[in-house]
């Protein structure tokens, strides 16, 4: 497999080498607000080398120390959902036929459930867990099954009950939360309960998904949906944390839209969140 000619900051390691495969899911076609997340992977990579280092003061760890595979940005059709979702799943299965890990960088929030479509075939009792301000489990959205704000719902088709667990969650409408509490585990608002999820996970397979809308508009206003109240990137971060011990075995971020970041700000924060990513899962895989 060839190496993308950009690539993000440290990840430059060849695809035999390398335990993690990054890349990018450009589709923004069922967004509701405001558009552009398709361009986040692109600009993720470009804006990289200057917004932050390879090294990660908080972990004591350096992208550079591993070897890490940037296969550039999949080629996705803008007005065709399930032909999205189907190129990723694809693209996805081969990449756990050679036994990687994969981190997605959307893109919207559908993208999600290419992902989670291949590895609910290849992983048995599958666990996701999911850090969003939106609850993304509407059985539809405007007369569409396949959506940003449904894509959890259809994840939970996959995986069945009890096996997703949210956090951060503040926003989506009452049939959702209703539907909810009968079908997944739902942490309102912040990261209380975190700590337990070791203990109800266990040793099996988790996907972790990423909307970076779980974080204040005020830390970070670029995207596509943002919702007042969200949590801040020190707790993001003490989040993660906790993750520790968990077997990650993929893991995406999403929701990144660089049109609407005048500032760059959203952009560099995404950059330092995705080092973080990586570096916590390499440590601990």
């Amino acid at each position: 497999m060839n190496k993308n000619i950009l690539t993000f900051i440290g990840c430059e390691g060849e695809y035999e080498d390398s335990k993690i495969v990054i890349f990018g899911a450009p589709y923004d076609g069922t967004t509701s607000y405001r558009p552009g997340a398709r361009f986040a992977p692109s600009r993720m990579r470009s804006e990289s080398e200057y917004a932050i280092e390879s090294y990660s003061p908080y972990l004591n760890l350096d992208l550079t120390d591993y070897s890490i595979f940037d296969g550039g940005d999949l080629e996705l059709p803008y007005g065709n959902a399930q032909k999205v979702i189907d190129i990723i799943e694809n693209y996805v299965e081969k990449l756990l036929k050679d036994d990687k890990i994969c981190c997605m960088i959307g893109g919207e929030h559908l993208v999600t459930l290419g992902a989670v479509k291949a590895y609910a075939k290849h992983f048995d009792n599958l666990h996701i867990v999911h850090f969003d301000a939106h609850a993304d489990l509407r059985d539809e959205y405007l007369g569409e099954k396949l959506s940003h704000a449904t894509v959890m719902r259809r994840c939970w088709e996959l995986v069945g009950d009890n096996r997703i667990f949210q956090f951060g969650i503040r926003s989506g409408d009452i049939q959702e939360f209703n539907w909810g509490r009968k079908h997944v585990e739902t942490h309102m608002f912040d990261f209380a309960g975190i700590s337990t999820l070791k203990e109800k996970i266990k040793e099996n397979p988790v996907y972790l998904t990423i909307d970076m809308d779980v974080m204040d508009p005020s830390e970070f206003p670029a995207t596509g949906t943002p919702e007042a109240g969200g949590v801040t990137f020190k707790e993001l971060l003490w989040a993660l944390s906790h993750l520790n011990g968990l077997n990650i075995v993929g893991f995406d971020l999403v929701e990144l839209s660089p049109p609407n970041d005048t500032t760059g700000i959203s952009t560099a924060l995404a950059c330092k969140l995705l080092r973080e990513l990586l570096l916590q899962v390499m440590s601990n895989s």
